[in-house]
C-alpha cells in the first residue's frame, strides 16, 4: 500500500528554512516520493492551523519513514528544526 507523508509547518526563519527546501526534494526522490501538494492553499477547518501544508506521496509506509531516517534527509532536517515548528506524519493509503 502506498503512503502519504503530511508535514504542517510554521515558518519561523525563511532564510535557514530555504536550505531545507533545497535539500528536501532529492531526499524525497530518492525514496520513491514525490511532492502532491506543497504550500498551496488551504482551508483549515479543526485543530491548529499552519501556513504551509505539505503533502508527499511513497511507495509505502516503510519508504517513507526511510527517507525520514536516511542521512539526505536528516541533513535537510538539520536546516528546519531551528527554523520551523512543525508537525509530520505518515499514513498509509487504502490503495
Amino acid at each position: 500500500m502506498g503512503a502519504l507523508w503530511i508535514a504542517h509547518v510554521t515558518v519561523t526563519d525563511a532564510e535557514a528554512y530555504g536550505k531545507y527546501a533545497e535539500l528536501v526534494g532529492p531526499a524525497i526522490a530518492k525514496h520513491g516520493g514525490s511532492f502532491i501538494a506543497r504550500g498551496g492553499k488551504f482551508v483549515q477547518l479543526e485543530g491548529k492551523e499552519r501556513p504551509r501544508n505539505v503533502v508527499a506521496k511513497f511507495p509505502s509506509v516503510e519508504a517513507a519513514v526511510d527517507c525520514y531516517n536516511s542521512p539526505e534527509y536528516q541533513e535537510a532536517l538539520s536546516h528546519a528544526r531551528a527554523a520551523s515548528e512543525r508537525e509530520l506524519m505518515v499514513v498509509e493509503t487504502s490503495e
